[in-house]
């Protein structure tokens, strides 16, 4: 049976991420400075350079994909939790090329932004925490 927990939207933060800056680094300061430890969030925008990764199952690493082009963010999803007691953005994206070619992944270090806008909802629980799962080899939550 899935675990789970029941969880409210509290506060919703809406804003424009810095020009030049790195995507995963300005939403993970957000949820340090606004001391959010659980919450999902979206965005949309535009990027200078892109990186994403993909996980491998069978060798439990992760890939980096690298995109040295301008590349629009088709769809940005993610949530926050806490990781090592921190607050740790978990995010996947999808971005286009000037064809209209889609890639997604996983965000990781490595977007540079041009232009990016968020919208991040709080959600009122008790904080959701991350640990090594055996079975995936990912840092997954745990629920009591």
């Amino acid at each position: 049976m899935p675990n789970y927990k029941v969880a409210t939207p509290t506060r919703t933060l809406i804003g424009r991420l810095d020009y030049g800056e790195d995507i995963l680094e300005q939403l993970t300061s957000i949820c340090v400075r606004g001391e959010i430890h659980a919450g999902r969030m979206q965005g949309i925008g535009a990027l200078q350079s892109a990186t994403l990764a993909y996980f491998h199952q069978d060798t439990r690493e992760y890939e980096n994909i690298l995109f040295s082009q301008h590349m629009e963010i088709v769809s940005l999803i993610g949530n926050v939790s806490l990781k090592d007691g921190k607050p740790f953005v978990h995010a996947h994206m999808s971005i286009a090329d000037q064809n209209g070619k889609v890639y997604g992944g996983h965000l990781v270090e490595g977007n540079i932004i041009f232009a990016a806008e968020f919208v991040m909802t709080e959600l009122s629980c008790k904080p959701l925490d991350r640990l090594l799962d055996p079975t995936t080899g990912l840092y997954l939550w745990q629920f009591d």
